[in-house]
């Protein structure tokens, strides 16, 4: 696949990503959030045997099939995202962003700029008002909106300047 049509592909499931109701793509492979490419790819081709259309008996009632063909569906879906890199990085960073702000409010708003750099660890940090701190890595800034206190459960949100 050239780069052009590999990047017109992931935009076009990344897209259909954002359009689609929330949904736990990792629970409909029936696999867990920290599980590797490797491992998510073997989930998905076992249901996918168990699910697919062409696999169903001949006798299996047209309703129960509907609902065979829903599940394939559903399943490919979450391979879509699940199992390309870029595409789960995304998935990953808003089901992170999404547990974030249920946890509570957000307490500020803060540009980067605002933050300490660290060089050692190339990061940078701000201190809570529970005197915990908000740190986030130099690469993670690029692609993280909210970042919770490392003692409490304080939320603050990252913005850019625009």
């Amino acid at each position: 696949m050239t780069a052009d049509l590999e990047r017109s592909f992931l935009v076009q499931v990344m897209m259909a990503f954002k359009q689609t109701p929330k949904k736990d793509w990792y629970s409909i492979l029936g696999a867990d959030p920290s599980a590797d490419v490797a491992d998510l790819k073997q989930k998905y081709q076992k249901l996918v045997l168990m699910y697919h259309p062409d696999k169903q008996s001949t006798d299996v009632p047209a309703g129960m099939m509907e609902g065979y063909i829903q599940k394939f569906i559903e399943i490919d879906q979450a391979w879509k995202i699940l199992g390309n890199e870029e595409t789960k990085k995304e998935y990953d960073l808003q089901r992170h962003d999404d547990e974030l702000r249920n946890m509570g409010p957000v307490d500020a708003k803060v540009y980067l700029e605002e933050m300490s750099w660290n060089e050692d660890d190339h990061s940078f940090s701000l201190n809570c008002r529970c005197g915990g701190k908000y740190t986030i890595s130099k690469d993670e800034a690029e692609d993280v909106n909210l970042i919770s206190c490392d003692t409490c459960s304080l939320i603050i949100e990252l913005l850019n300047y625009s």
